[in-house]
């Protein structure tokens, strides 16, 4: 089978690409990335994302026979807005519709249209009310929050309750979270390569965490006490702004801020990942913080 996949040299694109061609298939990728130096993707064919020159897209897509769509953006950046990457997915459905591919499977959001206020999960509707209307067949997984190998939410908390012993909590609420072992998630899109057209489904791991819960639950996997301290939302994510001109990254969204107190980083449905972030720490905990991720390195730096 011949998989083109978003991203591949990314987070959540190398873990499948890597197991898309463990299992014997044809991977190639439209990327902004370079491609590595080692490791079994860096000959696989590439081909830069500009969703500008569908001929081209096209073009590249023509012989593909599954799409592995996992192309988004966290935030707003320049030129890279919510509304930008609307459009760009549109021109990239257009593309594998023109180059006569068979099937997309798609990564949105847990919950997209539960805050159609919040710019990036209106743009994941609007993606996916696009992609059912693209005339291809179609998969979609709704994630809630990845962990796993060098994320960004579950690592950095790590990487903070490691150096100091205190954590700001963004408010009183419970906001729950409901996260996903990249490993599993993988599996699963890969699964939704042969589920029935249409199927849409929540990736979410097994364990529920108040967000006091989780920071908790990290500091002890890593050895670390920890005061979690409630403050109010605003002034929490302004110490994490400034401590992100320190880090030189986006450490938090304020719509990431809003998108936990409205409980979006749950699901209604039954786990359909079955790794536990408890076991996952125990196991891990030696790696798990030891240095910080860096949103803005891994998509805007060289």
């Amino acid at each position: 089978m011949n998989v083109c996949v978003t991203g591949a040299f990314s987070y959540t694109g190398r873990f499948v690409s890597t197991r898309l061609l463990d299992a014997g298939h044809s991977v190639r990728t439209l990327t902004s990335k370079r491609p590595p130096t080692e490791g079994p993707l860096r000959d696989i064919p590439s081909h830069p994302q500009t969703f500008s020159e569908e001929d081209r897209l096209t073009r590249f897509l023509d012989g593909t026979d599954v799409l592995i769509n996992t192309y988004w953006i966290r935030f707003e950046r320049g030129e890279n807005t919510f509304a930008r990457a609307v459009e760009n997915s549109r021109s990239l459905f257009t593309a594998a519709q023109r180059a006569g591919v068979r099937r997309i499977v798609h990564v949105s959001i847990a919950n997209p249209g539960a805050a159609p206020e919040l710019p990036y999960y209106a743009g994941k509707q609007k993606v996916e009310e696009m992609l059912g209307n693209c005339g291809v067949e179609f998969a979609i997984a709704r994630p809630t929050v990845l962990f796993g190998h060098g994320d960004v939410l579950i690592n950095n908390i790590a990487w903070l309750v490691r150096r100091f012993p205190f954590f700001l909590l963004p408010g009183r609420e419970p906001m729950r979270i409901q996260p996903v072992q990249c490993d599993d998630y993988a599996d699963l899109l890969i699964r939704l390569i042969s589920a029935p057209s249409g199927t849409v489904c929540d990736a979410v791991g097994p364990e529920r965490f108040t967000f006091r819960e989780l920071v908790q639950c990290i500091a002890s996997a890593v050895g670390r006490k920890v005061r979690p301290l409630a403050v109010p939302a605003r002034f929490a994510w302004m110490v994490t702004t400034f401590a992100g001109w320190y880090l030189r990254d986006v450490v938090l969204t304020w719509e990431e801020v809003l998108g936990l107190h409205k409980d979006l980083l749950v699901s209604s449905s039954p786990p359909t990942c079955e790794t536990r972030l408890t076991e996952w720490l125990g196991a891990h905990a030696s790696e798990v913080g030891a240095t910080y991720s860096n949103e803005l390195t891994r998509h805007f730096r060289p």
